[in-house]
């Protein structure tokens, strides 16, 4: 199972990432779901800022290019083995310096990729 981190989750039940959160978890990998603002995905707490996180496999962007600045390198000091930018997110500047970084990058579909068994 892949440790997951989702950087822009929300608890809004209509938001992408709310359901990446749930669809992570019924697969069975874990979660960390960061956001805006502290909140909670079904037992899943979404926490804010950028906490000391390990052992990250995959890290799922649900952040414009613009707001994904500020977390330019947290994500790079984590060390993710992947950094998935989900439609809306991509963002040549993080995934050039994500390669250079080691992390593999995917322009793909969190729910697309669990729902075909590629994730």
């Amino acid at each position: 199972m892949k440790k997951t981190l989702v950087l822009g989750a929300s608890p809004n039940s209509s938001r992408v990432s709310f359901d990446a959160v749930l669809r992570l978890q019924r697969a069975g990998h874990p979660v960390v779901a960061i956001g805006a603002r502290p909140g909670e995905i079904l037992g899943t707490p979404i926490i804010t800022g950028q906490p000391p996180i390990e052992d990250i496999h995959t890290v799922t962007l649900y952040l414009n290019a613009e707001r994904q600045r500020e977390y330019y390198d947290y994500i790079l000091q984590l060390k993710p083995q992947r950094l998935i930018f989900n439609p809306g997110t991509e963002n040549p500047e993080l995934s050039r310096l994500a390669r250079e970084a080691g992390i593999a990058t995917e322009i793909a579909c969190t729910l697309v990729m669990l729902s075909v068994q590629a994730y």
